[in-house]
């Protein structure tokens, strides 16, 4: 029986900051092994998710039995980087774990996350500016939709608040061991960020993927009734599909059903005035970012800044 093989380095997060598409480049290397299957849920004790029970450690260890002598294991989870409890339950559970995480401004980013939560039944109200109002309700515990399965991803003035998310990982695994990548220079030059990842990771950095492609577009749900049954099943038929159908066939049904679930569109962009309400609300924590990383992101806060992806699909890369 070959070793034990645990993960050593973990992609953090942001959600909607490129991680989908890092995780697939990185899967294809001969050197990296990571699972089929991105965000596998461990670490984030007060992470409130409520659509699956986090694995055991034997299932979680499970997910890397086919690793074989690969130089490096890896894995992802976007919430960690949220989370105020996983990045020192990763630090005691692999202590030289390596740390990426991928940032992106809050101007883009929060209408993403919006609409992703809408494409996976976390959100109910289609309009982004009612949905940011609506945070006050929901920090009381009001408003949050029945079939909510990560409410806390529903609080999106706290989500991008990046600077003391980094600082816990700082704080945890040392500067030199944590890797942040901005979106911006991801979309604009997906070749260099993956080379200077690989050799973050100290694997050849001469290896290339067959080509940096959009991954993870704009999507919206085709059946909210679906996506519902999918996430909490009736439980006479969920108990009988789970003693006789395998975990990893269930896994692959879901995701397929899940998939079929959803169609990509266009987003359509925010108003300037609601663009504007979201620089405000963050314009001290991208000053802060700014003396954490050593790099300007004044940019961010800058009025005549606009992302043109949000005007087509929101594709967390972009083919050079």
């Amino acid at each position: 029986m070959s070793a034990e093989r645990r993960p050593d380095f973990f992609i953090v997060g942001a959600p909607k900051g490129g991680t989908t598409a890092m995780y697939n480049y990185l899967r294809v290397h001969p050197d990296l092994f990571l699972p089929a299957r991105k965000e596998l849920r461990f670490f984030g004790a007060d992470l409130d998710i409520r659509d699956r029970r986090s694995l055991s450690l034997a299932e979680y260890l499970d997910c890397f039995a086919e690793a074989g002598d690969a130089a490096r294991v890896g894995t992802a989870y976007v919430w960690y980087l949220y989370s105020r409890t996983a990045a020192q339950e990763i630090a005691e559970f692999a202590p030289g774990a390596q740390i990426i995480a991928m940032l992106r401004n809050p101007v883009e980013m929060l209408p993403a996350l919006h609409s992703e939560n809408l494409s996976n039944g976390n959100e109910e109200i289609a309009d982004f500016d009612a949905a940011w109002e609506a945070e006050v309700d929901r920090r009381a515990g009001r408003r949050i939709p029945p079939h909510a399965h990560l409410p806390q991803g529903l609080l999106y003035s706290e989500v991008p608040r990046y600077a003391e998310q980094i600082e816990r990982y700082f704080e945890a695994f040392g500067r030199d061991r944590v890797r942040v990548i901005l979106f911006d220079d991801f979309r604009a030059d997906p070749a260099t960020a993956y080379r200077d990842t690989l050799a973050f990771l100290g694997v050849a950095d001469d290896f290339r993927p067959a080509s940096f492609a959009v991954m993870n577009a704009n999507r919206r749900l085709r059946s909210e009734r679906l996506r519902h049954f999918l996430a909490r099943p009736p439980e006479a038929p969920r108990r009988l599909i789970h003693h006789l159908v395998p975990r990893p066939v269930r896994r692959g049904l879901y995701d397929w059903a899940k998939g079929l679930n959803v169609r990509s569109v266009p987003r359509r962009p925010l108003s300037e005035a609601t663009r504007e309400r979201i620089r405000a609300a963050f314009r001290d924590e991208v000053t802060r970012l700014s003396d954490l990383l050593g790099r300007d992101l004044t940019s961010w806060s800058a009025r005549d800044e606009l992302d043109s992806s949000t005007q087509v699909s929101d594709g967390e890369a972009l083919s050079p």
